[in-house]
């Protein structure tokens, strides 16, 4: 097996079109655990941990650009108040050695239906910034997952950064565990509301992370954008309801498919809530 070092995103980029069946490595947390147990045995790896260019993140109209290799210990430190829910998920994953280690670059190229952050880059309409000799276009996150750990790259590509809109309104993320760290989710669930907007999106009860399109379309028609009093518990039953509909789960050694169906629902109105309430008051609500 050969070990590519590249110091420079154009070097990186020279020898992925070079090299296309080197898979890249940053943190390492999905790779080395798919080396270790003899899953995936490339004849290339292609470091990307000297590459400074994707270790960096910033903000320009509205939008905040997340380099591929913002560990998520940064994405918490520093991107809590522009991107909460993201922060929200990045609090999630693993250990504080995985977090510190891991990103949300290496999350959408393992592009497990399970990754934490997947829901929530669905529900902010996320860009997914793939670059290659060739060129660099943006893939709606939508459209980035294709199939059970199967993504929209090209060979010769490589995710450079996302793209999120900034301070996108009250946002929220929850998963369920067999445990409370250290743990691959049973399930998860994202949600946003933006002027007049619903985001929702499951995670890890689909062969792909997905959204939620008909309680999205139900919530924003019966969501009182303009008053500040409590939800009725008939609507959060409805949303969530619908939320559970939207999942095609499976039975694992984690959970049966009527589980997740059923915890979906509780984790869309518990979310639901504190979103809302957020809205109404301005106060931020912690999942």
């Amino acid at each position: 097996m050969e070990f590519l070092r590249p110091a420079t995103l154009a070097e990186a980029l020279a020898l992925k079109a070079e090299r296309p069946d080197a898979v890249p490595i940053a943190g390492g947390t999905d790779v080395m655990v798919e080396l270790n147990f003899d899953h995936r045995r490339p004849e290339a790896l292609l470091d990307l941990t000297r590459v400074g260019e994707l270790a960096e993140w910033s903000t320009s109209d509205g939008t905040v650009r997340l380099g591929a290799g913002v560990p998520y210990t940064r994405v918490i430190a520093e991107l809590g108040e522009s991107l909460p829910a993201l922060a929200m998920a990045s609090r999630t994953v693993g250990s504080p050695q995985i977090r510190n280690r891991g990103t949300v670059g290496g999350n959408l190229g393992a592009a497990s239906p399970a990754g934490d952050t997947h829901p929530v880059l669905l529900v902010l309409d996320a860009r997914i910034e793939a670059a290659s000799v060739r060129g660099t276009r943006l893939l709606r996150a939508e459209d980035f997952y294709v199939g059970v750990k199967r993504h929209a790259l090209a060979p010769d590509e490589l995710i450079t950064a996302v793209h999120l809109p900034a301070d996108a309104g009250p946002q929220q993320f929850a998963k369920v565990g067999t445990r409370n760290a250290m743990v691959i989710a049973v399930c998860s669930f994202a949600l946003s509301l933006r002027d007049g907007e619903v985001g929702a999106a499951i995670g890890s009860a689909a062969p792909t992370p997905r959204r939620a399109p008909a309680a999205e379309q139900f919530l924003a028609a019966e969501l009182p954008w303009t008053s500040s009093e409590p939800l009725p518990d008939s609507l959060k039953r409805r949303f969530g309801d619908l939320v559970g509909e939207a999942a095609s789960p499976i039975d694992d050694v984690r959970g049966s498919a009527a589980y997740r169906k059923h915890a979906l629902g509780v984790l869309a109105r518990r979310t639901l809530t504190w979103a809302w309430d957020e809205h109404r008051t301005g106060e931020r609500a912690c999942a």
